[in-house]
Protein backbone atom coordinates (compact mmCIF):
# COMPACT_ATOMS: atom_id res chain seq x y z
CA UNK A 1 0.00 0.00 0.00
CA UNK A 2 1.44 3.37 -0.98
CA UNK A 3 1.73 6.26 1.54
CA UNK A 4 -1.37 8.03 0.24
CA UNK A 5 -3.41 4.86 0.70
CA UNK A 6 -2.13 4.59 4.29
CA UNK A 7 -3.13 8.18 4.97
CA UNK A 8 -6.54 7.68 3.40
CA UNK A 9 -7.15 4.51 5.39
CA UNK A 10 -6.13 6.29 8.61
CA UNK A 11 -8.48 9.22 7.93
CA UNK A 12 -11.41 6.96 6.99
CA UNK A 13 -10.89 4.80 10.10
CA UNK A 14 -10.76 7.80 12.42
CA UNK A 15 -13.78 9.42 10.76
CA UNK A 16 -15.73 6.19 11.07
CA UNK A 17 -14.88 5.93 14.78
CA UNK A 18 -15.79 9.57 15.44
CA UNK A 19 -19.08 9.15 13.59
CA UNK A 20 -19.90 6.05 15.62
CA UNK A 21 -19.25 7.89 18.90
CA UNK A 22 -21.42 10.86 17.86
CA UNK A 23 -24.22 8.54 16.74
CA UNK A 24 -24.00 6.63 20.01
CA UNK A 25 -24.26 9.85 22.02
CA UNK A 26 -27.30 11.04 20.08
CA UNK A 27 -29.03 7.68 20.49
CA UNK A 28 -28.24 7.77 24.21
CA UNK A 29 -29.78 11.24 24.56
CA UNK A 30 -32.88 10.00 22.74
CA UNK A 31 -33.29 7.30 25.41
CA UNK A 32 -33.10 9.73 28.35
CA UNK A 33 -36.88 9.54 29.01
CA UNK A 34 -36.38 5.82 29.79
CA UNK A 35 -33.81 6.51 32.51
CA UNK A 36 -36.23 5.59 35.31
CA UNK A 37 -36.22 1.99 34.10
CA UNK A 38 -32.40 1.87 34.36
CA UNK A 39 -31.98 3.73 37.64
CA UNK A 40 -30.54 0.68 39.45
CA UNK A 41 -27.81 0.18 36.86
CA UNK A 42 -27.17 3.93 36.91
CA UNK A 43 -26.68 3.91 40.70
CA UNK A 44 -24.32 0.92 40.51
CA UNK A 45 -22.17 2.70 37.93
CA UNK A 46 -22.27 5.93 39.94
CA UNK A 47 -21.00 4.03 42.98
CA UNK A 48 -18.14 2.53 40.99
CA UNK A 49 -17.28 5.87 39.42
CA UNK A 50 -17.61 7.96 42.56
CA UNK A 51 -16.87 6.03 45.72
CA UNK A 52 -14.20 3.70 44.36
CA UNK A 53 -12.41 6.48 42.49
CA UNK A 54 -12.59 8.94 45.37
CA UNK A 55 -9.34 8.07 47.26
CA UNK A 56 -7.02 8.29 44.26
CA UNK A 57 -8.79 11.43 43.03
CA UNK A 58 -8.31 13.21 46.34
CA UNK A 59 -4.66 12.18 46.66
CA UNK A 60 -3.84 13.41 43.16
CA UNK A 61 -5.82 16.63 43.70
CA UNK A 62 -4.02 17.39 46.96
CA UNK A 63 -0.59 17.06 45.35
CA UNK A 64 -1.73 18.95 42.25
CA UNK A 65 -2.83 21.86 44.42
CA UNK A 66 0.44 21.71 46.34
CA UNK A 67 2.49 21.72 43.12
CA UNK A 68 0.42 24.58 41.70
CA UNK A 69 0.90 26.68 44.83
CA UNK A 70 4.61 25.86 44.99
CA UNK A 71 5.39 26.75 41.38
CA UNK A 72 3.23 29.89 41.47
CA UNK A 73 4.50 30.96 44.87
CA UNK A 74 8.15 30.69 43.86
CA UNK A 75 7.58 33.24 41.09
CA UNK A 76 5.30 35.45 43.17
CA UNK A 77 7.87 35.58 45.97
CA UNK A 78 10.36 37.13 43.56
CA UNK A 79 7.98 40.08 43.16
CA UNK A 80 6.88 40.17 46.79
CA UNK A 81 3.24 39.49 45.98
CA UNK A 82 2.55 36.13 47.63
CA UNK A 83 -0.64 37.52 49.20
CA UNK A 84 -2.56 36.61 46.04
CA UNK A 85 -1.41 32.98 46.12
CA UNK A 86 -4.75 31.81 47.52
CA UNK A 87 -6.63 33.58 44.74
CA UNK A 88 -4.53 32.05 41.98
CA UNK A 89 -4.64 28.54 43.44
CA UNK A 90 -8.39 28.60 44.05
CA UNK A 91 -9.30 29.94 40.61
CA UNK A 92 -6.84 27.66 38.80
CA UNK A 93 -8.13 24.57 40.58
CA UNK A 94 -11.77 25.44 39.92
CA UNK A 95 -11.30 26.44 36.30
CA UNK A 96 -8.73 23.97 34.97
CA UNK A 97 -6.92 21.62 37.31
CA UNK A 98 -9.90 20.16 39.19
CA UNK A 99 -11.92 19.12 36.13
CA UNK A 100 -8.81 17.94 34.27
CA UNK A 101 -7.51 15.78 37.13
CA UNK A 102 -10.93 14.24 37.75
CA UNK A 103 -11.50 13.55 34.06
CA UNK A 104 -8.14 11.86 33.55
CA UNK A 105 -8.57 9.67 36.63
CA UNK A 106 -12.08 8.64 35.59
CA UNK A 107 -10.83 7.87 32.10
CA UNK A 108 -8.05 5.68 33.47
CA UNK A 109 -10.18 3.86 36.03
CA UNK A 110 -13.88 3.90 35.14
CA UNK A 111 -13.49 4.38 31.39
CA UNK A 112 -11.13 1.43 31.06
CA UNK A 113 -13.47 -0.68 33.18
CA UNK A 114 -16.47 0.18 31.00
CA UNK A 115 -14.56 -0.61 27.81
CA UNK A 116 -13.36 -3.94 29.19
CA UNK A 117 -16.83 -4.92 30.44
CA UNK A 118 -18.67 -4.07 27.25
CA UNK A 119 -15.83 -5.42 25.13
CA UNK A 120 -16.06 -8.78 26.89
CA UNK A 121 -19.80 -8.82 26.36
CA UNK A 122 -19.32 -7.98 22.68
CA UNK A 123 -16.74 -10.68 21.91
CA UNK A 124 -18.72 -13.30 23.85
CA UNK A 125 -21.91 -12.43 21.86
CA UNK A 126 -23.83 -11.20 24.91
CA UNK A 127 -24.60 -7.93 23.11
CA UNK A 128 -25.90 -9.91 20.14
CA UNK A 129 -28.06 -11.92 22.54
CA UNK A 130 -29.61 -8.69 23.84
CA UNK A 131 -30.42 -7.63 20.30
CA UNK A 132 -32.01 -11.04 19.60
CA UNK A 133 -34.25 -10.46 22.64
CA UNK A 134 -35.22 -7.04 21.20
CA UNK A 135 -33.28 -5.17 23.90
CA UNK A 136 -31.42 -2.16 22.55
CA UNK A 137 -27.84 -2.23 23.94
CA UNK A 138 -27.76 1.58 23.92
CA UNK A 139 -30.77 1.72 26.23
CA UNK A 140 -29.68 -1.17 28.45
CA UNK A 141 -25.89 -0.75 28.58
CA UNK A 142 -24.87 2.73 27.48
CA UNK A 143 -27.52 5.06 28.94
CA UNK A 144 -26.91 4.24 32.65
CA UNK A 145 -23.15 4.59 32.28
CA UNK A 146 -23.29 7.92 30.46
CA UNK A 147 -25.71 9.44 32.96
CA UNK A 148 -23.76 8.11 35.94
CA UNK A 149 -20.45 9.59 34.80
CA UNK A 150 -22.08 12.88 33.76
CA UNK A 151 -23.42 13.21 37.32
CA UNK A 152 -20.47 11.88 39.31
CA UNK A 153 -17.72 13.79 37.49
CA UNK A 154 -18.92 17.24 38.73
CA UNK A 155 -19.29 15.89 42.27
CA UNK A 156 -15.75 14.53 42.26
CA UNK A 157 -14.56 17.78 40.71
CA UNK A 158 -15.95 19.83 43.60
CA UNK A 159 -14.13 17.60 46.08
CA UNK A 160 -10.95 17.80 44.00
CA UNK A 161 -11.17 21.60 44.02
CA UNK A 162 -11.50 21.74 47.80
CA UNK A 163 -8.70 19.26 48.47
CA UNK A 164 -6.46 20.94 45.90
CA UNK A 165 -6.95 24.34 47.52
CA UNK A 166 -6.19 22.80 50.91
CA UNK A 167 -3.03 21.18 49.54
CA UNK A 168 -1.95 24.58 48.27
CA UNK A 169 -2.54 26.10 51.71
CA UNK A 170 -0.16 23.60 53.32
CA UNK A 171 2.65 24.54 50.95
CA UNK A 172 1.86 28.26 51.24
CA UNK A 173 2.06 28.19 55.01
CA UNK A 174 5.06 25.92 55.51
CA UNK A 175 7.26 26.77 52.55
CA UNK A 176 6.29 30.18 51.19
CA UNK A 177 5.68 32.18 54.35
CA UNK A 178 2.01 32.87 53.61
CA UNK A 179 -0.07 32.55 56.76
CA UNK A 180 -3.09 30.29 56.76
CA UNK A 181 -5.63 33.07 57.45
CA UNK A 182 -4.21 35.24 54.66
CA UNK A 183 -4.26 32.35 52.17
CA UNK A 184 -7.83 31.31 53.00
CA UNK A 185 -9.06 34.92 53.05
CA UNK A 186 -7.60 35.41 49.56
CA UNK A 187 -9.14 32.15 48.30
CA UNK A 188 -12.51 32.99 49.86
CA UNK A 189 -12.53 36.44 48.32
CA UNK A 190 -11.76 34.97 44.90
CA UNK A 191 -14.62 32.48 45.16
CA UNK A 192 -17.21 34.93 46.50
CA UNK A 193 -16.38 38.28 44.85
CA UNK A 194 -18.94 37.98 42.09
CA UNK A 195 -22.39 39.26 41.34
CA UNK A 196 -23.49 35.65 40.97
CA UNK A 197 -23.59 33.09 43.75
CA UNK A 198 -20.19 31.77 42.64
CA UNK A 199 -17.59 33.18 40.23
CA UNK A 200 -17.51 32.30 36.56
CA UNK A 201 -14.53 29.99 37.04
CA UNK A 202 -16.55 27.59 39.18
CA UNK A 203 -19.41 27.33 36.68
CA UNK A 204 -17.03 26.85 33.76
CA UNK A 205 -15.18 24.13 35.66
CA UNK A 206 -18.40 22.30 36.51
CA UNK A 207 -19.56 22.53 32.90
CA UNK A 208 -16.25 21.05 31.81
CA UNK A 209 -16.66 18.18 34.25
CA UNK A 210 -20.14 17.36 32.90
CA UNK A 211 -18.78 17.37 29.35
CA UNK A 212 -15.77 15.28 30.38
CA UNK A 213 -17.92 12.68 32.15
CA UNK A 214 -20.24 12.38 29.17
CA UNK A 215 -17.34 12.12 26.73
CA UNK A 216 -15.49 9.50 28.78
CA UNK A 217 -18.55 7.27 29.14
CA UNK A 218 -19.55 7.59 25.47
CA UNK A 219 -16.07 6.93 24.12
CA UNK A 220 -15.54 3.99 26.46
CA UNK A 221 -18.89 2.42 25.58
CA UNK A 222 -18.20 2.89 21.88
CA UNK A 223 -14.78 1.25 22.19
CA UNK A 224 -16.28 -1.70 24.05
CA UNK A 225 -19.17 -2.19 21.62
CA UNK A 226 -16.78 -2.14 18.66
CA UNK A 227 -14.38 -4.69 20.17
CA UNK A 228 -13.65 -7.84 18.20
CA UNK A 229 -11.10 -10.64 18.12
CA UNK A 230 -11.33 -12.14 21.60
CA UNK A 231 -9.09 -11.14 24.51
CA UNK A 232 -6.75 -9.14 22.27
CA UNK A 233 -9.69 -7.12 20.98
CA UNK A 234 -10.80 -6.33 24.54
CA UNK A 235 -7.31 -5.11 25.40
CA UNK A 236 -7.23 -2.90 22.33
CA UNK A 237 -10.67 -1.54 23.21
CA UNK A 238 -9.44 -0.52 26.66
CA UNK A 239 -6.38 1.12 25.13
CA UNK A 240 -8.52 2.98 22.62
CA UNK A 241 -10.99 4.13 25.28
CA UNK A 242 -8.35 5.58 27.60
CA UNK A 243 -6.33 7.18 24.80
CA UNK A 244 -9.31 8.83 23.10
CA UNK A 245 -10.81 9.93 26.41
CA UNK A 246 -7.63 11.73 27.49
CA UNK A 247 -7.31 13.39 24.09
CA UNK A 248 -10.92 14.55 24.24
CA UNK A 249 -10.47 15.90 27.77
CA UNK A 250 -7.58 18.07 26.62
CA UNK A 251 -9.27 19.24 23.42
CA UNK A 252 -12.70 19.87 24.97
CA UNK A 253 -11.12 21.65 27.93
CA UNK A 254 -9.38 24.03 25.54
CA UNK A 255 -12.55 24.58 23.50
CA UNK A 256 -14.69 25.38 26.56
CA UNK A 257 -12.10 27.78 27.98
CA UNK A 258 -11.67 29.48 24.63
CA UNK A 259 -15.42 29.87 24.22
CA UNK A 260 -16.14 31.38 27.64
CA UNK A 261 -13.04 33.55 28.04
CA UNK A 262 -12.28 34.65 24.48
CA UNK A 263 -15.37 34.23 22.31
CA UNK A 264 -18.17 34.94 24.81
CA UNK A 265 -16.05 37.24 26.93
Amino acid sequence: MNPFAHIGKFVVTRADGAGYVCDLLLRTLAYLPRLRRRIRFCLDTAFNAGVRSLPVTLVVAAFAGAILAMQTGIELRRFGDTAVLGTITALSMCREMGPFITGVILAATVGSSIAAELGTMQVSDEVAALEVMSVDPVDYLVLPRVVALAVMCPILTVLSNLIGIYGGSVIAEHNLGVTGPLYWASAKEALTSSGMLLPKEVYVGLLKSVIFGTAIATVSCAAGLRASGGALGVGLAVQTAVRNSVILIIVLGFVVTWFFYFLAG
